[in-house]
């Protein structure tokens, strides 16, 4: 048997007290509890749906190959497409097409080795892709549309099901289509995963429930569905752990997702658009999958993407922390998790009170020059920063600059707003949209203003996060109305529009930067709890703040990260720090 060493490259070492800084996983020996000892980590999710990017082709009854949400294939559809298109793990592009343009085809493999097959009307074309072109290859035995399938490659997949309604079942070696024992329940819109000879298939009509498991010569019927669904989508490397998601009951079209585990389905999070007959990644896993296309009610084909990471993958948490000393909303802050500063705000009246936060709790310091409330900020700790615009009863272009004891006023903007946002650092900042809506934006370089190019969406309670004056990320707001959910990105020249944010709000909290993001709280209405982290391409839902509430501030980065104040209502002082992921030693129990 392998030795502890040989597999870590390591020896167990022994400490009087635990390390100081444990690697995850790591085996140590406390002397003074006489315990073996390790760090694992907390905080781990019950899986999320994150946006991805649109394909450039609208479709559904296509067919789809992913191993995983890094790397997927999407080919033919409605109405006959030939289109192919590839994924890398953030966009789409267009590839060589199908020989044969079809609709209601199915596939499996991978973006590197995959295969179609079956379409409508009722044919038996197959065809292979081997990461370039599609190959017309042997047909299969029983010519269909709308099968379920399994496999991992162009040279191991399984056909079963479909219209004509059967349960005909057909293995595939690479060469030629071999007919095996059929399914138990013939139907058609079943859907699949797993492979060659482990694998499982999965609702369907007329019965939509039923669950059938593969072990490479016979399905035997186990566990049924929650909820009973033809047209989901699915992932799974085998038939002990899969997933389903999406899909139409009888009278409606689902978000439901469910987690399979070799014995019985769970409910898990659902999918964010509800949608059906769409691609899937039958070869993906029950932790890594993509779910692409597929038709929305009451009937129009999508171009959305969602990419699924599963269970046990770590997130982060809120936790409460040291309560600010005076209760307000509509503030702004700057800095990190461990050194902010929080300024101005409403109480309901305007305010310059400004706190200093060290990690653990607030120390009131000197004030604004001017007291208001709506305003902008940012910067890099609680010893610098920059507050602009806002609102005193009038609106204001007001700016000033805080040393890390006192605040000196300079250069106003150019236009006089409140509700606006902002990004950077009190050398090289950005100033965009606000009230009443408008996009415009204005670049600071530490002694001026400039107006340079607008947004694309006017818009007033807008949040904003970035480095400084050349990159930045604007979100949510309010477009006069209703809320937006729309996302920007600026260049150091001009906004680009990318992926929505999950749910629209107005007056959020933000950390982050340009590429790596959180959305916090806001007015839905009513007030919301929810987060959202951005990865730089699309927004996933994550763990929620413990006191829902809108006019926040934030500080900090998606690691790290600080809420604080708002109106919940009613104005608080509530502060909350995000950490990802946490750690905890435990102890090997070794009885």
């Amino acid at each position: 048997m392998a030795e502890y060493k040989e597999i870590h490259g390591t020896k167990i070492r022994n400490y009087t007290t635990n390390p100081d800084n444990p690697i995850t996983g790591e085996v140590w020996y406390n002397e003074t509890d006489n315990v073996l000892k390790f760090q694992a980590q907390n905080a781990t999710s019950a899986g999320s749906w994150r946006t991805g990017g649109n394909l450039n082709t609208a479709r559904y009854y296509s067919a789809g190959a992913a191993a995983d949400n890094t790397a997927a294939l999407v080919s033919g559809g409605v109405t006959n497409l030939t289109n192919t298109e590839l994924w890398d793990g953030s966009s789409w592009t267009e590839v060589n097409d199908l020989n044969t343009g079809r609709d209601l085809l199915t596939g499996s493999g991978t973006s590197t080795s995959a295969l179609d097959w079956g379409g409508e009307p009722p044919t038996a074309v197959t065809e292979s892709w081997n990461g370039t072109n599609w190959t017309e290859v042997s047909d299969l035995n029983t010519a269909r549309y709308a099968s379920g399938g399994a496999g991992v490659s162009n040279t191991s997949a399984l056909a079963f099901g479909g219209n004509p309604l059967t349960g005909a079942t057909e293995s595939w070696n690479g060469s030629n289509w071999t007919e095996v024992n059929d399914l138990n329940t013939n139907r058609d819109f079943v859907v699949g995963a797993g492979t060659i000879t482990s694998a499982l298939a999965f609702g369907g009509e007329p019965t939509r429930d039923v669950t059938e498991v593969w072990n490479g010569t016979n399905w035997t019927e186990v566990s049924d569905l929650n909820t009973g669904r033809a047209g989901a989508f699915s992932a799974g490397a085998s038939s002990t752990s899969a997933l389903c998601s999406g899909g139409a009951t009888a009278t409606a079209v689902v978000a439901n997702t469910e987690l399979w585990d070799g014995s019985s389905w769970t409910e898990t999070t659902d999918i964010s658009v509800a949608r059906y007959i769409g691609s899937t990644s039958n070869t993906g896993t029950a932790s890594s999958a993509i779910n692409i296309g597929g038709l929305l009610p009451p009937g129009s084909g999508t171009t959305g993407t969602e990419e699924w990471t599963g269970a046990g993958v770590p997130v982060g948490a809120w936790s409460t922390s040291g309560a600010l000393n005076t209760a307000r909303g509509y503030l702004a802050g700057a800095g990190t998790q461990t050194s902010a500063l929080a300024f101005g705000g409403g109480t309901p009246t305007v305010t310059g009170v400004t706190e200093s936060y060290g990690g653990t709790s607030w120390t009131e310091v000197n004030d604004l020059n001017t007291a208001r409330s709506l305003l902008a900020g940012c910067g890099a700790s609680n010893t610098s920063a920059l507050a602009f615009g806002g609102t005193t009863g009038s609106n204001s272009a007001l700016t000033e600059n805080w040393n890390g004891s006192s605040w000196t006023e300079v250069a106003d903007l150019n236009t006089a707003r409140y509700f606006l946002g902002g990004a950077g650092i009190n050398t090289s900042a950005l100033a965009f949209g606000g009230a009443p809506p408008n996009a415009q934006t204005e670049s600071w370089n530490g002694s001026s203003w400039t107006e340079v190019n607008d947004l694309n969406l006017g818009r007033f309670g807008i949040s904003g996060v970035g480095a400084s004056n050349t990159s930045a990320l604007a979100f949510a707001g309010e477009a006069s109305p209703p809320n937006t959910v729309n996302t920007e990105l600026w260049n150091g020249s001009n906004w680009t529009e990318v992926n929505n944010l999950n749910t629209a709000r107005q007056v959020a909290g933000a950390a982050g930067i340009q590429t790596s993001a959180l959305a916090i709280g806001g007015e839905g209405p009513p007030s919301l709890a929810n987060t959202e982290d951005w990865n730089g391409v699309s927004w996933v839902e994550v763990a929620d703040l413990n006191t829902a509430r809108y006019g926040l501030s934030g500080a900090g980065d998606t690691s790290a990260a600080l809420a604080f104040g708002g109106v919940a209502p009613p104005f608080t002082t509530a502060t909350e720090e995000w950490t990802k992921p946490s750690f905890t030693t435990k102890t090997i129990d070794t009885d």
